[in-house]
């Protein structure tokens, strides 16, 4: 089988090709590792792969699994897929398999490093440490004792952030879908609902995937209904969050900060000089305007979409994604995006 590996760094063909080795799987695999994205123009190159890994940077849309004649496996080495053309995949009886487990520990402790970074004002005094100003009363944070975290997502990540938040002596409010009330007792926090949650947690984390019911969850509408000066946190995905909603509560005071690895757009701003070379929609024109503004911001914490990147967590991608490479070819395919 041909298999090509996409997104991949310097150190990972070594690291991957060492695994297919103690897997056993070393003899039944033609492996290609390639550390850039794979693009639609490209794939004619490819045409005889017969299973691709990818990373979000890649987007297996409909025009690139069509110019793939032979491809029936795609991996992706991230828990989220929404970069993934399922409906496409699904035509072509193309399996799709993800990483649904690697990082919940290191997403969570992400998650409080934006929220220290605003609780503290780590973040403001960095910037007025590049003027050369230093106003402490300015830079007055808050404890995180006693105060109300809203976790919107429990699930493996949010459990982790929940944890993490009792060890600061927060109470900790919970909405979800899918209740867990033994949880809840053991870990002593408290399901509620959405609007209950807003309007009584000093912070709110979003830990929900991309999917069409949670696209803009976060808007005017669900802000308004906020504690006044609350923060957001943002480490599960841009689209979750309606970023021109959130500038406005930025500016009107409702927020008074927001910690975000994700953003919508982020992809553009990664490659703003290809954007260059290319003609580029109203929206996303947007989009990269209404993220530049965030971005300003000294009440905005934001990281690269870097909550999964620890040592640890990134082998543990790599880990996985071969295991299901090896599941895959042994008739026994895991972790299959239904």
């Amino acid at each position: 089988m041909r298999v090509v590996f996409f997104d991949l760094e310097e150190w990972q063909p070594e690291y991957l090709r060492a695994g297919m080795q103690q897997l056993g799987i070393a003899e039944l695999v033609s492996p290609e590792f390639l550390q850039g994205h794979l693009d639609p123009d490209q794939c004619a190159q490819f045409d005889d792969a017969e299973a691709i890994v990818v990373f979000i940077w890649t987007r297996v849309s409909r025009a690139v699994v069509e110019a793939l004649p032979r491809l029936r496996l795609v991996l992706t080495m991230s828990t989220g897929f929404d970069h993934i053309d399922l409906e496409a995949c699904r035509e072509r009886g193309i399996t799709v398999c993800n990483v649904p487990h690697y990082g919940e520990n290191t997403v969570a402790e992400h998650t409080f490093a934006l929220i220290l970074s605003l609780s503290r004002k780590l973040h403001a005094a960095y910037f007025q440490g590049l003027r050369g100003e230093y106003n402490i009363r300015t830079l007055r944070g808050f404890d995180l004792y006693g105060k109300t975290l809203g976790v919107i997502g429990a699930g493996n990540i949010g459990l982790h952030v929940i944890r993490i938040a009792r060890g600061f002596g927060m109470r900790v409010l919970a909405y979800d879908i899918r209740p867990h009330p033994l949880l809840a007792e053991v870990l002593g926090f408290t399901y509620t609902d959405l609007d209950t949650l807003l309007r009584e947690s000093d912070i709110v984390s979003l830990h929900v995937p991309a999917t069409p019911e949670t696209y803009h969850l976060i808007n005017r509408e669900t802000l308004s209904k906020m504690k006044r000066g609350a923060l957001l946190i943002n480490t599960a995905r841009g689209s979750v969050v309606d970023t021109e909603a959130l500038l406005w509560a930025l500016e009107e005071g409702i927020l008074a900060g927001a910690g975000l690895d994700v953003i919508e757009g982020e992809e553009f701003i990664k490659e703003e000089s290809a954007l260059l070379r290319m003609p580029v929609a109203e929206e996303t024109l947007r989009r990269i305007v209404q993220a530049h503004m965030l971005l300003r911001r000294e009440n905005v914490v934001f990281t690269p979409h870097i909550a999964f990147n620890s040592r640890e967590a990134v082998q543990r991608i790599l880990d996985t994604t071969l295991e299901n490479l090896k599941a895959y070819l042994e008739g026994r395919p895991q972790n299959v995006v239904v």
